[in-house]
């Protein structure tokens, strides 16, 4: 079978999550896959990113950016010409009339969940209409795609309620997870703390500050914690933007943008990692903390319990008072902060790079045979 694999959006480091799940797939795929033939789809800005270590592998040029005219024009036509059994888009922006037959994966449906003009920085008519090609762009994905691959349950049922598919169509392949990923191993833990003004005791949270992740609740429940354990830091690593300048307050450490080796010290000296998003796709960063020994605390929100199983202590999303209580428990008990970590350490082994990779072959097998060839 020739496969097409739309990586523009290729490479952690410019993508962060979709970027990353883009690179572990098509390297993984590379590891596992002997039989088909693949042809990976690249911008000019990443181009050089990529370099096939298998034969049957090679990379093409489609420097059409993302939610762009050109997407929705010039990507259909170059795949027209191209010589393909099946098209594999990692994120819902697919053409609207993409001429090839395709597998999606649909990551989260936040939009959807939260249609709120707080959540960007543009006018409302600007957001408004941005939500209305988002949802026209991928309802029409998911109508025509062949099979849908979602990183959860959570997802797989909120796909099924919101667009009516049938479950046969859905497929649950979660992501992979490995230290490796980031580089984390490596890094002056002392220096870096310094660096961003980090005293003591701190708790850590990474990640957006868009209103969905829920960071007043954590600074809510932080300040209330703060009266008792006056010498707690709380230290929130983000780009800078417009959401953060807003959440600026007291005694809060905002790090920006951090390199990957001052992230390792950061996840590695942390005391508690605290997630108090009310909805995510997958929830990465909180496996990364368990990768580190650090005990988590999450939201009981969206995909969270079911990712992190036993390994987190949960709260009540909008209650930064049941937040304070779970954190005050963790910092005054030794036996917990351990048998978290070690939960931790059990709970990462469940995700892999290379079963993602196995797995989303079978979805392109199946299809082969279920419809007599694709």
């Amino acid at each position: 079978m020739k496969i097409v694999i739309d990586a523009r959006l290729y490479g952690a480091s410019k993508n962060r999550g979709l970027g990353r799940y883009v690179e572990q797939l098509v390297k993984n795929l590379e590891k596992v896959d002997h039989e088909n033939d693949y042809t990976v789809l690249l911008r000019q800005e990443n181009f050089d990113d990529y370099e096939p270590q298998n034969s049957r592998f090679k990379k093409v040029l489609a420097d059409y950016p993302w939610y762009s005219f050109a997407e929705q024009i010039l990507l259909p036509w170059k795949l027209w010409r191209m010589d393909c059994d099946l098209v594999h888009f990692p994120h819902f922006n697919v053409p609207i009339f993409c001429p090839r037959k395709f597998v999606v994966t649909i990551h989260d449906l936040i939009m959807y969940k939260f249609p709120n003009d707080k959540a960007t920085t543009r006018n409302k008519f600007f957001y408004r209409t941005k939500y209305w090609l988002h949802k026209f762009v991928i309802k029409s994905a998911i109508r025509k795609a062949k099979k849908i691959i979602v990183d959860c349950e959570f997802t797989k049922r909120d796909v099924i309620r919101e667009f009516g598919v049938g479950e046969d169509r859905v497929r649950v392949i979660y992501l992979g997870f490995e230290v490796g990923d980031k580089g984390m191993r490596d890094a002056n833990y002392t220096n870096v703390l310094e660096k961003y003004g980090i005293k003591g005791q701190y708790l850590l949270y990474v990640g957006s500050a868009y209103p969905h992740k829920n960071l007043e609740t954590l600074i809510n429940a932080f300040d209330r914690v703060k009266k008792e354990h006056g010498d707690l830091q709380l230290v929130l690593v983000g780009r800078r933007d417009y959401f953060y300048e807003k959440l600026k307050t007291r005694d809060v450490v905002f790090t920006g943008d951090v390199s990957n080796g001052d992230l390792a010290a950061l996840y590695r000296n942390a005391l508690i990692y605290v997630f108090p998003s009310l909805y995510e796709g997958f929830g990465l960063p909180g496996l990364e903390a368990m990768s580190y020994g650090v005990p988590v605390i999450a939201a009981r929100a969206s995909c969270l319990p079911e990712i992190y199983g036993e390994a987190a202590l949960y709260f009540e999303p909008k209650s930064g008072s049941d937040l304070a209580g779970k954190i005050g428990q963790i910092l005054e008990s030794s036996d917990l902060r351990e048998n978290l970590a070690a939960r931790g350490y059990d709970q990462i082994k469940k995700y892999s790079w290379e079963s993602c990779a196995v797995q989303t072959k079978e979805t392109y097998a199946h299809l082969r045979k279920d419809e007599g060839g694709v």
